[in-house]
């Protein structure tokens, strides 16, 4: 209610710049915008020396994870605590199954796979008298410069599970993906699949599908395979390990486990009130992010492609100017459709 909401007009901040100023006002910042902007406004936000929740996916090109990565060292050095909503590091069943794969439950992980095959999410129609800048910010989920395609805004979590779980990140991709079903003008430029391998440094491959197709089977969840079980994990508060051959190694109590969205923010601000330095989350939330883009960018182009070759990308996807009125960089043709990536055709890299 308006009594809980004290915002005067001293306090009201518009513009592309308006961060700035809205980050000045705070102890502790929230980065919840559309991830095209994160880069900039956590790098702003560790400048200024505040304490940070920023959501995932924390970029959506390389050039941007490399600007967090960079800030992500100036937030230790500084000793800010920066905690990013890949929830699934603050939910009890993640953490106690992992902790005990960590400790050796089901031997060496040696495959896996990790799934978000659901309906898709909401479209924003273009609205009389929009700019196209303005149409592109409020159907953000469209286009790779705000969002990175649902492998990266939201397949990010799963992808992140594989890299926990391996204590590492791939070094290379392949992959395949396009546009089955979503094939409208306010579908943008992204993808309605993805479906990738990922290799990591010890020869491990995780299979990792996403797919946004309405009335087909759902499915969010992860499963890893060990020299000595298997493992299954959700976000419906599962957690079992198995030996092979049957046995029950580690089944996670179902029952009152906390809310992450709600831990996330309790462990972070308890750190804060004890003055503590206590979270450091930027770094793996752009790795893992950058694992996404990666798997984008096999499934654009059609081709293998490391993780080295993809990180040093200069391929930036952002808008030149950043104005109500100046032009983003992918644009409609005259019927009003989008250009989409061509595998065997795109550059990405």
């Amino acid at each position: 209610g308006k009594e809980k909401v004290d915002v005067p007009e001293e306090r009201k901040f518009v513009g592309f710049d308006g961060y700035k100023e809205a980050i000045k006002m705070a102890d502790v910042v929230i980065l919840a915008a559309p991830p095209g902007f994160r880069p900039s406004h956590f790098e702003e936000a560790v400048n200024q020396g505040k304490q940070i929740f920023m959501e995932k996916p924390v970029a959506t090109d390389a050039v941007g994870i490399r600007k967090v990565l960079a800030a992500a060292e100036e937030a230790k050095r500084k000793k800010l605590n920066v905690v990013v909503g890949l929830q699934r590091h603050y939910q009890d069943n993640y953490r106690e199954t992992i902790k005990r794969i960590h400790d050796g439950a089901v031997g060496d992980i040696i495959g896996g796979q990790v799934y978000w095959n659901d309906g898709g999410v909401w479209v924003n129609a273009r609205q009389p008298g929009q700019t196209e800048m303005e149409y592109q910010m409020r159907n953000w989920y469209y286009f790779n410069w705000l969002c990175g395609d649902h492998i990266v805004e939201q397949h990010v979590h799963n992808l992140d599970v594989a890299n926990w779980v391996k204590n590492s990140y791939p070094v290379k991709a392949y992959g395949t993906g396009g546009r089955q079903v979503r094939r409208g003008k306010d579908h943008g430029e992204i993808f309605d699949h993805h479906s990738i391998t990922f290799t990591y440094d010890d020869g491990t491959v995780i299979f990792s599908e996403c797919r946004h197709f309405p009335g087909a089977t759902n499915r969010v969840d992860e499963r890893f395979q060990g020299t000595k079980g298997n493992v299954y994990l959700s976000a419906g508060n599962h957690g079992v390990l198995t030996a092979w051959g049957g046995g029950e190694l580690y089944n996670h109590d179902r029952e009152n486990n906390p809310n992450p969205y709600q831990v996330e923010h309790d462990e972070l601000f308890d750190a804060i009130v004890k003055g503590e330095f206590k979270f450091a989350d930027a770094e793996n939330a752009a790795r893992s992010t950058m694992t996404a883009i990666l798997g984008r960018y096999a499934t654009y182009s059609g081709k293998e492609i490391t993780m080295e070759e993809a990180i040093n990308s200069n391929i930036d996807l952002m808008p030149s100017a950043l104005t109500w009125d100046a032009m983003p960089k992918v644009l409609p043709n005259e019927d009003g459709y989008y250009p989409y990536a061509v595998p065997g055709k795109t550059k990405v890299i």
